[in-house]
């Protein structure tokens, strides 16, 4: 079965999924928690719940303490 993105809940016992899905025994899965919103949750919002976890994975791996890179020390630079 390819990956897919599946919006779930947890109600405070399990973790239900939001849309129908047929899933085998034993099919491994990822689950990602998001942080809680104050307002209704819409579809639409797929984007913004995936730019703010990647922000969030973004300011784990570089720290305020990150060394600056100077210029010359890229090799290749991009040309776009």
């Amino acid at each position: 079965m390819p990956s897919r993105t599946i919006r779930a809940h947890f109600d405070g016992e399990r973790i239900h999924l939001d849309e129908p899905c047929m899933l085998e025994p034993d099919t491994p899965l990822l689950v990602v928690v998001l942080p809680k919103q104050q307002d209704t949750h819409e579809p639409a919002d797929d984007h913004a719940d995936w730019i703010r976890l990647s922000q969030q994975a973004f300011a784990k791996a570089y720290g305020e303490d990150e060394p600056a890179y100077p210029v010359d020390t890229i090799r290749e630079p991009n040309p776009d």
